[in-house]
């Protein structure tokens, strides 16, 4: 009884298990849709961007007589020197200098109140107070604030001046900064910080010499979104500045994009000249910049 039984059971497992199958077709193991949406998009964001390059190579005759989509026949550098003869240069240093200068001083100050925050957060109530303060930084948007920023730039008697730009910049930039920089710090091992202080290191040492070479990535990171963010801003140059000599690029694109609507080649090449170099500095710092992407948040 008990090897019918048996034999009962095994012929019941036997049944209920799937038959051996051989490998899916290949033509299932491939995301058919996401691909081709993929390259929809592709070919949605590239068509433009090739119609700016090949139209600041035209002249403005050709543009209004020639396919818009179709290479010129006689490329010409014509509007790349009218734009270069209207003060390009001044506004390209004015953004330089708005640029480096509130980046810098922002990632300076963001690495340091990082490190102090992931280290001294567990024993001090003072700096879990300063990091609420720079997570609530996050939730205030710079249009909500402008009125009182341009009420502090004229009491510092700062208006129409660079450094009017680059406070303000640099105040908005050390809340995400610091998020970033903190979760990125705070992912490097705790034993790593022990063995520094037994070999005699202070926190200072420790801060340049362990945390800044293990969060390079996430301190490239935030260097090209910051900078990405300032050389872009439109807003605090509107407000705080007037004179055209203070003009950073943005402004001064759409001064020149006033002036001359009609002349449409060389408002492009203006935009491509605008464009290189933030896209520059992301073609040498786009490693680093996803590493710091994907390694920040670990947990």
């Amino acid at each position: 009884m008990a090897t019918v039984l048996d034999n009962r059971q095994t012929g019941r497992a036997a049944h209920a298990a799937p038959p051996a199958t051989g490998r899916r077709p290949k033509f299932l193991q491939y995301n058919w849709l996401g691909g081709l949406a993929g390259w929809i998009w592709l070919v949605v964001v590239l068509v433009p961007i090739y119609w700016i390059v090949i139209t600041s190579f035209k002249l403005q005759a050709d543009y209004f007589s020639t396919n818009p989509l179709v290479p010129p026949a006689k490329p010409t550098l014509e509007n790349y020197r009218f734009v270069l003869e209207n003060h390009f240069v001044r506004y390209f240093f004015n953004s330089v200098i708005v640029t480096v200068g509130a980046v810098a001083p922002a990632i300076l100050v963001s690495f340091m109140a990082a490190y102090a925050i992931v280290r001294g957060s567990a024993v001090s109530r003072f700096l879990r107070t300063v990091n609420a303060v720079f997570l609530m930084g996050l939730a205030i948007p710079l249009q909500a604030v402008i009125i009182p920023v341009y009420l502090i730039i004229i009491k510092l008697q700062m208006y129409d001046t660079l450094g009017a730009i680059i406070l303000p910049s640099i105040a908005f930039a050390i809340p995400l900064s610091v998020l970033v920089l903190s979760n990125f710090i705070r992912d490097i091992p705790k034993e790593l910080f022990e063995s520094m202080r037994m070999d005699g290191a202070t926190e200072w040492g420790t801060l340049w010499r362990l945390a800044l070479p293990l969060t390079r990535p996430a301190l490239v990171t935030v260097t090209i979104y910051q900078g990405l963010q300032v050389w872009n801003g439109f807003l605090l140059p509107l407000i705080l500045t007037q004179s055209p000599e203070r003009r950073v690029l943005p402004l001064a694109l759409t001064a020149f994009q006033g002036q001359y609507n009609i002349n449409i080649p060389a408002v492009l090449a203006s935009v491509v000249l605008t464009t290189l170099p933030i896209l520059t500095l992301y073609v040498l710092g786009r490693r680093q910049m996803l590493s710091g992407l994907t390694a920040g948040f670990g947990k």
